[in-house]
């Protein structure tokens, strides 16, 4: 059998997991061996946290938006109770964006709504 030489190709794998580790600290940046189990760890909280990041946005617009409704004296529960009612269909970014960008119709909308 002839012999197969792979020097190619592990040190073109090796230098793509050295790519990927750029910035992170010490060892883990330089040395295959640390750095191949440091981007396991990487891309698992990474996969995790594509999916919490959208949990944390809600409840990011659901904080802004319970504080700019007790400015204008309603609590958030009531007033989302109140926006089924009168068949207002926005979701919570819109209604937070909106407190931020325009207070003023965000205030209208709130005494429309009660």
């Amino acid at each position: 059998m002839t012999r197969i030489k792979r020097g190619v190709a592990a040190s073109k794998r090796r230098k793509n997991v050295i790519r990927r580790t750029k910035g992170f600290e010490n060892r883990r940046s330089t040395n295959f061996v640390a750095a191949r189990e440091a981007l396991l760890h990487a891309d698992k909280y990474s996969y995790r946290d594509r999916r919490n990041k959208k949990r944390d946005m809600r409840a990011l617009w659901l904080i802004r938006l319970n504080a700019a409704l007790r400015d204008n004296g309603v609590t958030y529960s009531k007033f989302a109770g109140a926006l089924k009612k009168a068949k207002i269909a926005i979701n919570r970014k819109m209604l937070s964006e909106l407190a931020i960008a325009a207070p003023e119709v965000f205030e209208a909308l709130v005494k429309q709504v009660k």
